[in-house]
């Protein structure tokens, strides 16, 4: 599957499936089940942890900057699933399982718009939802995740799984120090762009623009917003 079928694939569940959880797998054979359903499963066949290519996480947001910026909202998901991926497990830890996902390629998140809102539903926010998808592994080179993880938790692969927990707070230091947003870290761009969009500060137009090329280049998201009515693609 390409990009875009992956995104299809996942709007389609998006628009059939009653119930969501926050936290779902794309499997290779396309279906998508939810974290506790692969808990579960994984019970009665623990390969089904190497039959994993994606982590499908939703969210629903009265926030027009995490609609606009989403992965520099909620990074974290992306720290996450690279440790998994590289055969970490984090203490009491559930959405991502009891055991590492050696195969994960893809994070798709998606993200809509809470319609009690007015502050979203009364503009052209409405009804909208946002879905971006991005290589894990590209992601996590841009954020130079592989060397903060190795200068935190060693270089040399593991022979067997480990479970990390006070570790991440060192992972999340050194990742949100880095300047990588035009010059800005991670939490200082996204204080900015939500002043921006949500707090009106026009004023902040170059430096959000700036933030936005950043985001491209960091992240590199295919990203699609469908309209929740029509499901057609539309322009945010």
């Amino acid at each position: 599957m390409d990009e875009y079928q992956i995104v299809e694939l996942v709007k389609d569940w998006y628009r059939t499936t009653s119930i969501k959880a926050y936290d779902n797998f794309l499997l290779y054979d396309t279906t998508i089940i939810s974290d506790e359903l692969y808990e579960h499963s994984y019970e009665h066949n623990p390969s089904i942890s190497k039959q994993v290519i994606g982590e499908v996480s939703n969210n629903i947001t009265s926030s027009v900057s995490d609609l606009e910026f989403p992965l520099l909202i909620n990074w974290y998901i992306i720290r996450d699933a690279y440790l998994y991926k590289k055969g970490y497990l984090i203490r009491r830890y559930r959405p991502l399982g009891a055991a590492p996902l050696p195969n994960l390629k893809y994070i798709i998140y998606c993200i809509t718009t809470k319609t009690e809102h007015t502050d979203i539903t009364a503009y052209q926010f409405q009804n909208r939802l946002v879905i971006e998808l991005v290589d894990l592994d590209v992601i996590a080179n841009n954020l130079n995740l592989p060397n903060i993880v190795s200068s935190v938790l060693g270089s040399k692969l593991l022979s067997e799984n480990k479970m990390i927990g006070y570790e991440l707070d060192e992972i999340n230091e050194l990742t949100l120090r880095q300047k990588l947003f035009a010059g800005h870290t991670l939490d200082d761009a996204r204080r900015m762009v939500y002043r921006y969009f949500n707090k009106n500060k026009r004023e902040l137009s170059k430096e959000v623009f700036k933030i936005s090329e950043a985001y491209e280049r960091v992240f590199r998201p295919y990203r699609v917003v469908y309209n929740t009515k029509t499901w057609e693609p539309v322009v945010l």
